[in-house]
């Protein structure tokens, strides 16, 4: 029972310096709070030109995540799909979107801030950033995945002739 008692304490010391790091704050309450502008962007592996920061949950678990995903300007996404529904809001800028499996820039939809969109599970879309910079929210219950329709194609395009 002590031992319970002591893992749990160590958790609740360590959990708010871990939100802290990854840039998230944490009050004395437990309220977490992440300010536009604030995030702690990493690379998206194998995709350039566009970040991320996880800012709750595990993607790779079955569990409830939110994240933040920034695209540079003129990178959009090759068409994929996720496992998964996303809810996604737009923070920043005006995002493109497109649906089905073939890249047209040209065919795409222009979400600006404040706009929200659901991608259904399994449904192959593409998007990105055009002239601008732009910052997403995804909501989603993990996990998740990202599966590329023609991963040949590579994992971006340009959006801008």
């Amino acid at each position: 029972m002590h031992s319970r008692y002591l893992l749990a304490l160590a958790l609740l010391v360590a959990l708010p310096s871990a939100f802290v790091s990854a840039g998230l704050n944490v009050d004395e309450k437990g309220f977490v709070t992440l300010k536009l502008g604030e995030e702690e962007w990493k690379d998206y592996p194998g995709i350039p030109g566009i970040k991320y920061m996880v800012v709750e949950g595990d993607l790779k678990k079955a569990a409830p995540y939110v994240v933040r995903v920034k695209f540079s300007p003129g990178v959009m996404s090759m068409p994929h799909y996720h496992p998964e529904d996303r809810l996604a809001t737009v923070l920043k800028g005006t995002w493109w979107s497109g649906e089905g499996e073939t890249f047209d820039p040209k065919n795409t939809q222009p979400l600006p801030p404040g706009s929200f969109m659901k991608h259904p599970a399994r449904a192959p879309h593409y998007d990105g950033a055009k002239d601008e910079e732009v910052i997403l929210q995804l909501i989603g219950v993990g996990p998740s995945d990202t599966i590329f329709i023609k991963p040949e194609l590579g994992r971006t395009g340009k959006s801008l002739d």
